[in-house]
């Protein structure tokens, strides 16, 4: 077809499309999910620390950041439907094959393989959402129906992951990705239409894409095992100047491109910037402190995965259906007035957290903040995602969609690596501000060592809270930037395509 060939808007496949990208997607946060899950008894079998099988995480984490750039350029150059279905089937030989790994180091490598798949699909998927749907109110629709997947993929990892794991073993968890994953690349390859950019160079930017990895690399890791190593020992200031080092050379190697890996002039469209910087400071608060809650929720109200999971549920039901309103509301009320309230509201939401925090809390307790953190969240979600790839050419969608999903990535990393390291100071620092304020009339040992686990199990508490707090007010900051940004109206804004048969 030609480059000014369009979808047939009326077209009832588009939807189709939209539920086939979202298998994708589903899954990809399901493996996450339960991956985890699985860790303790992978810890068991393989006879490894929790340290060794913290590397299972790490890997994977840092894999999947390094190619969603070079996935999201590649389906710019190459076609989206191509790097989607590649994507898929690599996920599906690597959860065949992590769910036969023999020992620790087969894992690792099995499980860096899954995350190359997982990393292919956000990019790809927000690309063929972008070009699927033209016009912009449907679009912000369909953009909130699919991210709202993700979260719901983080619900019912623990719901199928737990009762899987013990009827089964921890191997089953991988192996249930299969049927799931041949039946999305069935629906692919039936409904997905190609779509490539005309006007890309055939040549890839190897250099660009080998300088970012060792980039992100070496980001991810001090980000992941800078509290372990110490933020200022040698191996963190080693890795710091790593990250300067190869960061500069992508720079000047990116500028003088002519099909970069990332595109530096995105950065000088201030709807870009500010939408981007919304989503980095929005998911670092998030990660940062939904990181720590199911730790307190397993660790002090006693619950078990499956238990927590089911407190998760609210979360997934509340943000499908904000991101619905917030997809309505496209075209009719200003994005960055929806952004800014929706952060707000998630803010506000975190916040709540700092009064439920207590180990007599109740379900009620936790599922109220939860449910006003997600209604926030999802509120804006279509209007973020629609307002990047709104402000980049149709051919670039791809590479934006990348940066985005990058973004976000790196958020997560920083946040629960900034909310741990605040947790452990903050522990300590109420340790010793709560002692100071003790007196002990006895010298009984027994009642001493009573008194001192009851000021260590306080202070911990007393941390948790000062993590969601200061969340909400990072959050809150992101709130105040999005007012600022000048989103254009996307009423009955269309795109154009250019499609191959």
């Amino acid at each position: 077809m030609s480059a000014d060939s369009k979808p047939d808007s009326k077209n009832n496949t588009k939807w189709i499309v939209l539920a086939t990208v979202m298998i994708g997607t589903f899954l990809g946060g399901l493996n996450m999910t339960i991956a985890n899950l699985a860790l303790p008894k992978i810890i068991s079998d393989f006879g490894i620390t929790v340290s060794m099988a913290g590397w299972i995480s790490t890997a994977y984490i840092i894999a999947n950041a390094v190619l969603v750039p070079v996935w999201g350029k590649l389906g710019d150059m190459i076609g989206r439907k191509k790097v989607y279905i590649l994507g898929f089937s690599i996920f599906i030989v690597g959860s065949i094959l992590t769910g036969l790994a023999w020992n620790f180091s087969s894992m690792v490598v099995f499980r860096v393989i899954q995350a190359i798949a997982v990393s292919a699909d956000y990019p790809t998927a927000m690309a063929i959402i972008a070009v699927t749907f033209t016009e912009g109110r449907e679009r912000a629709q369909a953009l909130g129906i699919w991210s709202a997947s993700f979260a719901i993929s983080s619900v019912f990892g623990p719901l199928i992951g737990g009762p899987l794991i013990d009827a089964f073993g921890w191997r089953s968890v991988f192996f249930i990705s299969i049927p799931t994953g041949l039946f999305g690349i069935f629906m692919a390859l039936r409904y997905v239409k190609e779509f490539v950019n005309t006007k890309a160079d055939a040549n890839f930017d190897f250099k660009g894409a080998v300088t970012l990895g060792l980039t992100l690399t070496a980001l991810v890791l001090v980000l992941e095992k800078g509290l372990d190593w110490g933020w200022f020992s040698i191996d963190s200031i080693i890795t710091y100047a790593a990250v300067i080092l190869f960061g500069t050379i992508f720079y000047f190697t990116e500028r003088k491109n002519k099909e970069p890996i990332v595109d530096f002039k995105f950065f000088k469209n201030t709807v870009f910037v500010g939408t981007l910087a919304n989503n980095f400071i929005v998911f670092m608060g998030m990660m940062g402190a939904m990181f720590l809650l199911p730790i307190f929720v397993q660790t002090y109200l006693g619950y078990g995965a499956t238990q927590t999971g089911y407190l998760f549920m609210p979360m997934a039901f509340f943000m499908v259906l904000s991101a619905q309103i917030g997809g309505w509301m496209v075209g009719k009320v200003k994005a960055n007035w929806v952004i800014c309230i929706s952060t707000l509201i998630a803010a506000f939401g975190i916040y709540l957290f700092s009064f439920y925090i207590d180990p007599k809390s109740t379900a009620l307790d936790i599922i109220i903040p939860i449910s006003v953190m997600a209604m926030g969240l999802g509120l804006g979600m279509s209007q973020r995602t629609v307002a990047i790839t709104s402000s980049v050419p149709v051919h670039e969608v791809g590479m934006a969609s990348s940066v985005l999903a990058l973004a976000r990535n790196i958020a997560g990393a920083f946040g629960i690596a900034i909310f741990s390291t605040i947790l452990t100071n903050a522990t300590k620092s109420s340790v010793l501000q709560i002692a100071q304020n003790t007196v002990i009339h006895t010298s009984n040992p027994m009642i001493i060592g009573e008194v001192t686990a009851l000021i260590g199990f306080k202070a911990q508490i007393t941390a948790f809270a000062t993590v969601f707090t200061v969340s909400s007010i990072l959050v809150l900051i992101g709130a105040i930037v999005s007012f600022f940004v000048k989103i254009p109206d996307f009423k009955n804004k269309k795109t154009e395509q250019v499609p191959v048969e």
